[in-house]
């Protein structure tokens, strides 16, 4: 039920069947040539005739085949009681059978460090956490010793100080990860106490969070070795092939993700942390640290892992313990439990919308607003375009029409994806121009990944959400200040993306071929809202009256930016 209620699209089970799918089984290699030879009791040898192997079906092969495993670092965050830790084996149990094997790290909040008998209270948790997971039908292995190492990583102060990530205070060489990577390859769970091992080798605890971190680059180096080595056992054992490299860094609390100050204390749904990292901790509320004790901590752990560690297409999902299935819906779609990009007004009346929604959190990419239509990289801004719709574009008219009319650009990452704003006017009315969405472009590589929220959350906070607290972000343009500007774009009728515009948009209306959809202005429905109280807004305000005549006057008369 849990990956029905997912519903992925066929893009995000591509995607799946990419990383999990069962692999070709490598052709063995028979050691006969020819069928043996027997000997009667009378002396005469006789040929045997070789006996054919019955081939199974595609279908009961598809079955029987192994799932490529992938790992994910878990950090479960307790105190948990018996049925609440129950209940997060269940769902690591159902990761496991999907095909992402957990690495985890018990902590144990309410046992300060250096108190006495925290060893032995530490030990239990991990006992009790193993204890659970066995209960579900798991195969487990403790690892009550240290496996990491006291202290940062050799020479790493320089190499991620221009990151301002923060340095584990552990670190772990690929030789030190044998528990764990024998654990992996016997199709076990390693669950393991939050140790390290110091100058003098004794074990002693510190912070989960520099474990796994520590971990994280860890088995990264170790899987890197490993393919460079091309080791045996994973070419003629597939069934017990795991790739070391954690493709999910996931922090099971109490508390849930990260609050948001744009969601009245609910949580972050989608975090660019590239972008948002010290903007969330700028406003994040003094009251929120008695709610949400670790997260910040929990949130520095998620920055300095997808900072320098894990590579591009990790995330880190932070969730409530009540929430373990929706671990198993961000498994199959990648994408947070409700979309970030969705109108605040929607997210705030939304019942998936609650305190156990999780927060997840990936690398994200830079955000630039450009104003100027001669600092546009035309060269990457034509490949993303051709690339993103799949046609060739009209390069002369484009970029000419762009220096007469040009609002805007929002450019993210390395032209990773853009949104073009124009300005559009009417020959009647050449003095009121309309803010007009030309284009909304995303790599296919980046398709499925959340740039498209990341993208359409900065175009909000540009046009129809400025002059609001929450758009108030830094992005390079006006973080939030100024007056809101309805936004309007069309689309082709048969676009398979319009589901998408129907539910960001205030409205739309068709027009032959195209249909029409803008955003309004939010500040000016709040202001309007303040201004009639309990009244409510009527169904046509005054300042509506004429707008739509008018869009549906100028947006047919944009020329196309195609070659025919």
């Amino acid at each position: 039920m849990s990956i029905l209620r997912s519903n992925p699209s066929a893009r995000d089970a591509k995607s799946y069947l990419a990383s999990f799918g069962a692999r070709p089984r490598p052709v063995p290699v028979p050691l006969h040539s020819s069928p043996p030879v027997f000997t009667d009791h009378q002396g005469i040898r006789d040929a045997q005739p070789a006996v054919e192997e019955p081939k199974p079906s595609p279908i009961v092969t598809s079955i029987l085949d192994p799932v490529q495993h992938r790992t994910a670092l878990v950090k479960i965050q307790g105190p948990f009681t018996d049925r609440q830790l129950d209940s997060i084996a269940r769902g690591m149990v159902y990761l496991q059978k999907l095909g992402l094997v957990s690495v985890i790290v018990v902590e144990q909040d309410q046992v300060p460090r250096g108190e006495e008998g925290e060893r032995e209270v530490i030990s239990e948790e991990t006992m009790r956490v193993v204890e659970a997971l066995e209960k579900q039908g798991a195969r487990t292995r403790p690892v009550l010793g240290a496996v990491v190492r006291l202290g940062p990583f050799p020479g790493q102060d320089s190499a991620t100080d221009h990151l301002h990530a923060t340095i584990p205070e552990a670190h772990a060489f690929p030789s030190d990860l044998a528990p764990i990577r024998f654990a992996l390859r016997a199709g076990e769970i390693p669950v393991l106490s939050p140790l390290a091992l110091d100058s003098f080798c004794r074990s002693t605890r510190v912070d989960a969070n520099d474990v796994i971190a520590a971990l994280a680059r860890g088995m990264v180096e170790a899987a890197e070795l490993e393919r460079n080595q091309n080791l045996a056992e994973t070419i003629t054992r597939p069934e017990v092939d795991v790739d070391l490299t954690p493709m999910r860094l996931m922090i099971i609390n109490r508390e849930g993700g990260v609050p948001s100050y744009a969601r009245y204390g609910l949580p972050h749904l989608l975090v660019n942390l590239d972008l948002e990292y010290k903007h969330i901790h700028d406003t994040f509320e003094e009251s929120w640290k008695a709610t949400h004790p670790t997260a910040l901590q929990n949130l520095e752990l998620a920055h300095t892992c997808l900072s320098y560690i894990l590579p591009p297409s990790s995330s880190a999902i932070m969730v409530n313990h009540r929430a373990p299935s929706s671990l198993i819906g961000n498994l199959i779609t990648n994408k947070p439990a409700v979309s970030s990009s969705l109108p605040h007004a929607l997210l705030q009346g939304n019942r998936s919308l609650t305190p156990n929604t999780p927060t997840l959190l990936r690398r994200g990419l830079s955000v630039e607003v450009i104003r100027d239509c001669a600092k546009i990289d035309k060269v990457k801004m034509t490949r993303l375009l051709e690339q993103s719709f799949g046609r060739v574009l009209d390069s002369d008219a484009f970029y000419t029409r762009l220096e007469e009319n040009l609002d805007f650009v929002i450019i993210l990452g390395d032209y990773a994806a853009g949104a073009i704003v124009t300005r559009e006017t009417s020959g009647s009315d050449p003095s009121t121009p309309i803010v007009y969405l030309d284009k909304f472009a995303v790599l296919p590589s980046h398709q499925g990944d959340g740039t498209v929220d990341f993208l359409w959350v900065a175009l909000h906070d540009e046009t129809y959400g400025l002059g609001l607290p929450f758009s108030s972000n830094v992005n390079g343009g006006k973080e939030g200040r100024g007056e809101g500007k309805d936004l309007v774009w069309r689309s082709r009728s048969n676009n398979p993306v319009n589901k998408w515009y129907f539910e960001r948009s205030s409205g739309h209306v068709r027009m032959g071929d195209w249909v029409l959809f803008w955003c309004d202005a939010e500040k000016r429905l709040k202001t309007e809202e303040g201004r009639r109280a309990s009244a409510g807004l009527s169904y046509v305000e005054e300042w509506e009256h004429g707008r739509l005549a008018r869009w549906t006057d100028i947006v047919p008369k944009v020329p196309s930016s195609w070659k025919k």
